[in-house]
């Protein structure tokens, strides 16, 4: 079966970050952080908290070749923390993105043939870096109608096709289904094609419209719980969403629910 865990950034948010991986720890989650740099990492490590995931970068972006150099020496650094914090998955997107999450080095229309060669060649290099220090990184779809204009690489579509390009172990697809919902929707097809191919390195959720826990919006995340549970997965499923009136408490116990599936009588 798999592992619940949640966006320590999007709950809590009252609390000191330590404090929000240790309420999450004690309510049974696995505990997500994104930009490492900007947070105590000893006393997140003094906390029982199990992380799953984490931003696998500083800057830097797949598309050109300075970029590219850029973001493979921040992900040396990224790869430091995660060993501190024992982090097992990486997390990255087709570029950097700001504090209002907006690509620092945005593209207009989609990626060029170019563009894809160096997002492949510079994947492969992340993808034999996790290789080596025995850790995933994972590429994250994201929506570019919402939240995110100008990422390169944006959809579901993009981002499984270049895993399966790379094809090695150390580079899996971050299928966040909120993104994909806004992108792409079909999202149980959508998950049974990603599994079916191997390439799914987890899996985040929140409901559409408004980022907020399932249960507050269209996606009906008991159907999508119960395929997972039909076909095997067993990775994590991550809640990356914020509290619906910032109740974080009722947040976490409305995804508990919709990802507990209860046995075929």
């Amino acid at each position: 079966m798999y592992t619940l865990a949640v966006c320590a950034e999007m709950v809590f948010r009252d609390l000191p970050i330590h404090e929000r991986a240790r309420r999450l720890h004690e309510a049974g989650f696995q505990v997500e952080i994104w930009d490492w740099t900007r947070h105590d990492l000893d006393a997140l490590t003094r906390t029982p908290a199990e992380f799953s995931s984490m931003t696998g970068y500083i800057r830097g972006s797949l598309t050109d070749e300075a970029g590219a150099a850029e973001l493979l020496r921040t992900a040396e650094e990224s790869v430091k923390a995660a060993d501190q914090l024992g982090c097992p998955r990486l997390n990255l997107h087709g570029t950097g993105l700001n504090s209002e999450g907006l690509p620092v080095v945005p593209v207009r229309g989609e990626p060029t043939g170019p563009m894809w060669v160096a997002a492949h060649r510079t994947l492969t290099r992340l993808a034999e870096l996790g290789e080596s220090a025995g850790v995933t990184f994972t590429l994250e779809n994201l929506n570019s109608a919402v939240d995110h204009p100008g990422v390169p690489f944006a959809t579901a579509a993009d981002t499984l096709a270049l895993v399966k390009a790379v094809d090695r172990p150390g580079l899996r697809m971050n299928l966040d289904l909120y993104h994909a919902q806004i992108g792409e929707g079909n999202l149980i097809e959508l998950v049974r094609k990603a599994h079916r191919l191997g390439l799914i390195g987890e899996i985040q959720v929140a409901d559409v419209p408004g980022r907020q826990e399932p249960g507050t919006g269209e996606i009906n995340y008991p159907a999508i719980a119960r395929v997972l549970a039909d076909i095997g997965y067993d990775g994590t499923v991550a809640m990356e969403a914020w509290a619906s009136d910032d109740d974080s408490e009722r947040a976490l116990d409305r995804f508990r629910t919709a990802f507990t599936v209860r046995p075929r009588t």
